[in-house]
């Protein structure tokens, strides 16, 4: 019998140069990845890292990844949410779920240090084809390819490169790469919120890039969107950029395997925390940053530090860490009686939560309570006297800034902070 001619695309994603894997988009909608088997045939120690996965399971690189629309999530994750989503897929005149074209057209500019570049007709191997055996292959040109940059999220945020005092959007013509958010058009002073959120949580010891506002008469090449009246973006410092070329990155959704919908769900703060834990190659120092970064959150009432806002980079190709700090805004003036985004010991609830939870969570992440509790501790007395007073010199709104002390009094008695109190203590307080 006559097999069905089906038209295939395919995709070569590369890994610091190297061909790891091909993902191959075939008309009837599937999308399988399959590792390169020159790169899984690598002794370990010579193969650079994509995933965690690799690391954990034996047989991860040797097993064929199969999706219907979407892409598999190690993918998926790399690719834009929300508005930004809807505007790219409008430009390619394709759906929203269409992730092989939208990952074909941002592939040059993704996330950490992966590539996807298009496989002319006729190029793509036989061993990229095997998994699908009831259809005869044709193949074809890749028809979206592009050279666009994707981030993650839901905001409207673009890449730049800063060059004589501009920030060039969409551009990568310096290793000095940030992103900038521009000001919402749904909520009112994002960008002074999150700077003024991210320097409080600096102030407490978090690992935090270098942030910026930028005013928008800065930016070079902004597309054509509507933006409110405000005066500032906001700007963090690419930490997946160096002098020395891409760093890889990995977000905890790519990390359990889940698309970027389960990134509220399906994975609790114990379970993020026992990975980090196990694979980090300074697992003591990193999950000592997480456990800080996780009070911090509760302090400034972060209700979306989700799955995809933590996430190790391998700055050697090949060592996992804990990425610095991003993307800290003081939710609740945008979304009423919001939580935690994932649950710690069971609760979400930001205002129920005492140094007992602490204790709970370091006991089921596995790290002794002795060696977390003093960064506790550490955290609450700069808090405590540095940010009253901090809070006032920085840009956030008056309103925000009012409902944030109101967020303080009411958190547990461990971790409440005095709001009638604007500067650190004096020395006899402190005796």
């Amino acid at each position: 019998m006559t097999k069905q001619i089906e038209k295939v695309e395919g995709l070569n994603i590369q890994l610091h140069g190297i061909d790891i894997a091909i993902i191959v988009h075939y008309a009837g909608g599937k999308n399988i990845l399959t590792f390169n088997p020159e790169f899984v045939a690598r002794p370990a120690d010579k193969r650079p890292v994509l995933t965690l996965r690799q690391l954990s399971d034996p047989d991860y690189l040797r097993k064929s990844q199969i999706r219907t629309n979407k892409i598999p999530p190690v993918l998926s994750n790399l690719l834009p949410e929300g508005v930004l989503r809807e505007l790219t897929a409008r430009a390619l005149q394709c759906h929203v779920n269409n992730e092989f074209s939208i990952l074909a057209y941002l592939g040059s500019n993704l996330p950490g240090a992966l590539i996807a570049k298009p496989i002319k007709a006729g190029n793509v191997p036989d061993w990229a084809l095997e998994q699908r055996l009831s259809t005869e292959p044709q193949q074809i040109d890749v028809k979206h390819a592009g050279t666009k940059f994707s981030l993650a999220g839901v905001q409207m945020k673009f890449s730049s490169s800063l060059q004589d005092g501009r920030y060039h959007i969409d551009q990568e013509i310096s290793e000095d790469m940030w992103i900038i958010k521009t000001p919402s058009t749904v909520y009112n002073g994002v960008p002074v919120n999150e700077y003024t959120c991210m320097k409080l949580a600096e102030a407490a010891g978090a690992n935090i890039p270098e942030v910026r506002l930028i005013e928008l008469k800065e930016l070079d090449g902004l597309p054509n969107i509507k933006l409110p009246d405000e005066q500032y973006a906001y700007g963090i410092k690419r930490f997946d950029r160096s002098d020395e070329g891409r760093i890889h990155t990995e977000d905890f959704a790519q990390i359990f395997g889940l698309y970027p919908s389960d990134k509220y769900q399906r994975v609790n703060y114990e379970q993020l925390g026992s990975v980090l834990y196990q694979s980090s190659s300074e697992r003591l120092t990193d999950i000592q940053q997480m456990a800080r970064r996780l009070l911090i959150n509760i302090l400034l009432g972060n209700g979306d530090a989700h799955l995809k806002n933590w996430m190790l980079i391998y700055r050697d190709g090949c060592s996992p860490r804990l990425s610095p700090l991003y993307d800290v805004v003081f939710t609740p003036p945008y979304i009423a009686n919001d939580s935690l985004a994932l649950n710690m010991v069971k609760t979400k609830a930001w205002f129920d939560i005492t140094m007992k939870h602490f204790e709970k969570w370091a006991e089921k992440v596995g790290v002794p309570w002795i060696a977390i509790k003093p960064h506790l501790l550490e955290v609450m007395s700069l808090a405590r006297n540095n940010w009253p007073e901090l809070l006032q010199s920085l840009p956030m709104n008056a309103e925000h800034k009012a409902a944030l002390k109101m967020h303080w009094s009411q958190l547990s008695d461990d971790f409440k902070l005095d709001v009638s109190v604007h500067s650190p203590l004096s020395e006899t307080d402190s005796d």
